[in-house]
């Protein structure tokens, strides 16, 4: 597990994919300080570190990255039991906000160095 509050290169994305999900690696985003966790088995894991590491929770968002469908539409995958909240009106595993995906989009895009 590691937090990014630079960048990462694409090929060590497909590193961490192959050594736990072998095409994907979960990433927990906080749309508020602009940093990103990386490769966990669970989602909660990464959230747990970013709270240990100051974030608040309310600005955690689970997804799913696919190295080899990078620059491409399906590189994210906005799912995770972390993102069901009912009270920030988020009611399933989908980032459900436009924005919220966009803001978490631009981040990746920031973040990822393909």
């Amino acid at each position: 597990m590691k937090i990014i509050k630079n960048s990462i290169i694409i090929q060590e994305l497909k590193e961490m994919a192959l050594n736990s999900f072998g095409d994907f690696v979960k990433a927990v985003v906080d749309t508020e300080r602009n940093v990103i966790a990386f490769d966990a088995e669970l989602h909660s894991d990464l959230e747990e570190m970013l709270l240990n590491d100051g974030s608040n929770q309310s600005e955690l968002w689970g997804i799913n990255l696919y190295p080899e469908n990078a620059g491409k539409e399906d590189f994210i995958e906005y799912d995770s039991l972390i993102n069901i909240r009912p009270l920030q009106n988020n009611k399933s595993r989908y980032v459900e906000n436009e924005e919220t995906r966009k803001k978490i989009s631009e981040m990746v895009q920031e973040k990822v160095i393909l």
